[in-house]
Parts: structure tokens; sequence; C-alpha cells
């Protein structure tokens, strides 16, 4: 749905693009927008929220918003045997033990923090990746790129990726225990259990941030403050295979992501489905339908898919787009990829002008969207274009600005 955090858990939560919203969700909420977890509390559901937030502001969150009776971010917990998200997971076996027996189905979000960036796993989650060495032939071209940059901060690529391994470890160690809770309270096979990622890995961060201080030396110590708050950014070195981009990148890279699923005697197992095409925002109308909810909201920028969970082979019905506040927006029909980009060019008088131009990509045959086919195809860009305008025309024109409170109008 985004890629970055609050957009793709706003398309989780609401059905709709980030793009929608005049003011950021992460910082205003998602205003009279209903939310998943509200249609699952008016039709009988418990619900729970433990781990990261990103939906709004914080000093206002609390049990209750959203219709989610319990809203916790689990710190604490033991981080030497499951590190950092123990005490989120804990705080959701908590919840599921608590209303796995009861009159009432429930439902969990359980969004943790593993691999976000600082990645920084404790050493305990280390150790068995002591032998490891990373050999660059091994992956893409794209990944180069990264590897380059770690260096450049001074990273070590082998270090890096056994810091990285690390904490994907201790995330697979708190997933084998929400299984296991599930498996040992008896309740296993009439329990839909979603694993997914927000949006494909992050970039590797240099320290630095942009800083309009004139005064020079203020600027350096700013950076300076920034990189170590900023520790370990060389740890960042997720790998999205073949696939261009990651993490703020709307290529595949940054928005193709593990989905998996299980759920026993509904959903059959060892089936691996490279042929449909469903999104983050799927997740409101899928979940209502299995769920017999049927007042939903009709203007969604999403489809129910709970046929192609339960197997169906068949083509998307509406088409993808994606755009944040301050993104270019894109747009996936079918097989073709399509991006509307502005470049600033330098120059004399034409100094931070924009100018537009297109990609197209044919995923079938290119998945790592490094053939930019727009000018073979003049009418299909021309009517995908026509497409993502008029959808980009049914958003604000204008996005709310904190710095707007603070200047006359």
């Amino acid at each position: 749905t985004g890629v970055t955090c609050c957009p793709s858990r706003t398309g989780f939560m609401t059905g709709l693009s980030t793009a929608r919203f005049y003011k950021y969700p992460s910082a205003y909420g998602f205003g009279n927008h209903i939310t998943i977890t509200e249609l699952l509390k008016k039709s009988g559901y418990r619900t729970g929220h433990f781990g990261k937030w990103h939906i709004g502001p914080k000093n206002k969150t609390s049990n209750g918003t959203y219709g989610i009776d319990v809203i916790d971010n689990g710190k604490g917990g033991d981080i030497s045997l499951y590190g950092r998200d123990a005490g989120l997971v804990d705080a959701a076996i908590k919840f599921i033990k608590k209303n796995a027996n009861g009159d009432k189905p429930f439902y969990v979000n359980i969004w943790g923090h593993s691999t976000h960036s600082p990645v920084k796993p404790h050493p305990n989650f280390v150790k068995p990746f002591s032998n490891l060495v990373v050999k660059r032939s091994d992956f893409s071209k794209t990944m180069q790129t990264k590897f380059n940059k770690c260096e450049s901060v001074g990273g070590n690529i082998t270090a890096a990726m056994k810091q990285y391994v690390a904490d994907v470890n201790a995330m697979d160690k708190n997933i084998a225990r929400l299984l296991k809770t599930i498996d040992d309270l008896g309740i296993r096979d009439n329990t839909l259990f979603v694993f997914t990622s927000d949006q494909g890995p992050g970039k590797i961060n240099d320290g630095k941030r942009k800083n309009k201080n004139k005064n020079k030396q203020k600027q350096k110590q700013k950076q300076k403050q920034v990189r170590v708050a900023e520790a370990h950014p060389q740890n960042m070195v997720g790998y999205a295979g073949t696939y261009r981009g990651g993490k703020h990148d709307q290529y595949e890279g940054g928005v193709r992501v593990p989905f998996i699923m299980r759920w026993p005697g509904h959903i059959k197992a060892g089936v691996t489905d490279t042929q449909n095409i469903i999104s983050g925002m799927d997740w409101l109308p899928t979940l209502c339908s299995i769920a017999g909810i049927k007042d939903i909201p009709k203007k969604l920028d999403c489809e129910d898919v709970s046929d192609i969970w339960f197997g169906k082979i068949r083509p998307r019905t509406k088409t993808l787009y994606w755009k944040t506040h301050s993104n270019d927006p894109s747009m996936r029909d079918g097989k073709w990829k399509l991006h509307f980009k502005t470049k600033r060019i330098k120059g004399k008088k034409i100094k931070g002008k924009k100018i537009s131009y297109v990609e197209l990509y044919d995923l079938s045959v290119d998945p790592s969207e490094s053939n930019n086919v727009a000018d073979k195809h003049p009418k299909l860009v021309k009517r995908l274009s026509a497409k993502l305008s008029a959808w980009v025309n049914e958003l604000p024109k204008k996005y709310f600005d904190n710095r707007d409170r603070n200047r006359k109008k």
C-alpha cells in the first residue's frame, strides 16, 4: 500500500491510500474514516494492537482508539532470549491466552520493529552466524549499491549482514512463539494467521540530514548529533533480490513484499501463488467478507480478495495506485507498471525547475524495472497516464503542512 510506515498501515486499517488524507495520518489519524478494527469490534470481536503505532497522535492513543480494546507498545520483555520485539509479543500472547476460549472471537495486530533501523540485535542472536561470510557476487546489481553505501559510512558488509540476519532470526523466534501459543491453546484450526511486511527493505542511511542553518559550525555539530542518534545505519542490508529499490521507492523492491497465511482446512498449505496481485489495502474488505460483515464503506481503493486467499487465480479488478503526500504517483495495471517522475534540472535559469517524464515497465519480463519501454508503447502510455492522472485529480490539491499554522495568511 505504501513504501514507508504510515502509508502502509493506513492501507491495512482503512482500505484507502494515504494520499487521500489531507492531513498525514501518522500525526492526525484517520478522521471520520472507519477502520477494520472498528468494523470487527462492532461485529463482536475482541481487538488488540501490540507494537508500533504510527497511525495517529501518540498523546491521544489509549484503549478504545479505532475500536481497539487493548493497545500496548510492548516495552520490556527478555531481549536476550527473544530480541527487541520480546515485550510486544509477550503482550500479544497474554491477550490471545485471555481471549482464546472466550465467548467472542478476537483480532490482533502485532506490528514489530524488526528489521527497522537501527539494527542492533542482542549478541545472543549474532553468535549463530559467526562463520557467515558475504560473497558479493551472490547478490544482484542493485544490492551492490547498498554494499558500497555500507562501506562508505564505515561499515563492513559481512559484519553488517551478521547483524541483519540476527535481527531476522529474533523475529523468527517471536513468530514461532505466537504460532506455538495458538497451537497449544487448541485454536489452530479456526485461527487465520498472516505474516507480511509494510514495505521492502530499508536503505542504508549516511546519517546526514538537510539543515537550513547557515552557520556551518552549527550545521556540522547538528550532523554529528544525528550520526550519534542514528547508530548502526550500515546494518540496513535487507535484500530485495532482483527487484529494484526498497523502502521509500515505488519500484517493486519497495512495494512487493511477502504475504504468508496459515489457516488449516481453508487455505491450502505449501502453495506459492506467483500470479495473483493483491494489496495491503485489500485487508479490510477481505477480512469483512470472511467474518460476514456486510456494512463496509462503499468508496475504497481496494477489493475483496478472499477468493484468491482460498486458491482462485484471477485478474485483479481494481488498478493499484501509489502516492504519498510528497512522492510522485505510480500505478500497476495487469503486467504494466507506470511511474510519473519529476526531475530537478540543475542549471542557470532553470535551476530547481521540475520536468515531467514517464517510466513504463512490463513486469512479466522485466520485474527488476530496468528497461523503460515507454517510447515503444505510446498508445499504452497515453491510456495509462490518463488513468493515473484521473486518480491524482481525485486527491487533495494541497496537503496540510504543520508549518502553515505559524504563518500569517
